[in-house]
């Protein structure tokens, strides 16, 4: 177990194939470790790296968004508890401003109920509390990787039977002048290219789909992020805001998505 920042010879001792390494979770994935707490941070990368995963290393949600803007890792495990910069604030912006759909495991010694519940509507993925065991860290990891890229409809490896929201097999989707190819995950209004997040991309392929249904809040909650809903009004307003503002950028003064006030949403 990892307490205050140590290992105990009981995690060094508790390796699947004995040597130290997780050879079930080596995929080689990139993982930012955003840990202001500089031992702490050191294990993580070392029990991630053990486990065949790329670590790289952020003290402070600052420098996390910093690093955010130059390269996206594939995952974020967060603490909370940040120097500036906190953890909640960074996932509001990860999943706001950034509009990105990265998974992101939170690791932290905030073990209210409140704090939890607020972690994970604000757009965490998971929540596991300090101290922790390695193996249910590297088993949580590579849970949130196989789901989310399941989800993305990622190639990859890590793969469960659901690929994503909508119609599959489609060659392509029309409405107006916007063009979505569900197989290549590409969206173009003439021949300009949407930058879309996965979940973006689920969103109007639902809708446009079957553009005259009206999709509530939590149909489209459950459907996209393949979960049961809690009441995660902002997290689908803010991913629908974001596509709206990047569909206005590309063909500016057209409609596309129409709010049904106190239903959902619709394609326009």
């Amino acid at each position: 177990m990892i307490k205050n920042g140590f290992e105990t010879a009981e995690s060094e001792s508790r390796t699947p194939d004995g040597n130290g390494c997780h050879a079930e979770y080596q995929d080689g994935y990139e993982i930012l470790v955003v840990e202001d707490d500089a031992d702490i941070n050191q294990l993580l990368c070392k029990i991630l790296k053990k486990a065949g995963y790329a670590a790289t290393q952020a003290f402070s949600g600052t420098e996390a968004r910093l690093l955010l803007g130059i390269s996206v890792p594939d995952m974020l495990i967060l603490d909370l508890m940040l120097p500036g910069l906190t953890g909640e604030k960074l996932i509001e912006l990860i999943r706001g401003e950034m509009g990105l759909d990265i998974p992101i495991l939170v690791l932290s010694a905030k073990a209210g109920l409140e704090s939890r519940v607020e972690a994970l509507k604000s757009g965490a993925d998971d929540y596991l509390l300090k101290p922790f065991e390695p193996e249910e860290l590297l088993a949580r990891v590579y849970a949130v990787l196989r789901r989310c890229r399941g989800q993305h409809g990622s190639d990859t490896e890590i793969q469960p039977e659901g690929q994503g929201a909508g119609k599959k097999g489609l060659k392509e989707l029309s409405y107006k002048k916007l063009s979505l190819f569900p197989e290549a995950r590409r969206a173009v209004i003439g021949e300009r290219e949407l930058p879309l997040t996965a979940h973006e991309f689920d969103i109007l392929e639902l809708l446009i789909s079957q553009p005259e249904k009206v999709y509530s809040r939590e149909n489209l909650y459950e459907q996209v992020w393949k979960g049961g809903y809690y009441g995660e009004d902002n997290t689908v307003n803010m991913h629908v805001s974001n596509l709206r503002k990047k569909l206005l950028a590309a063909d500016p003064g057209e409609e596309y998505i129409r709010t049904v006030w106190g239903i959902g949403f619709k394609m326009a």
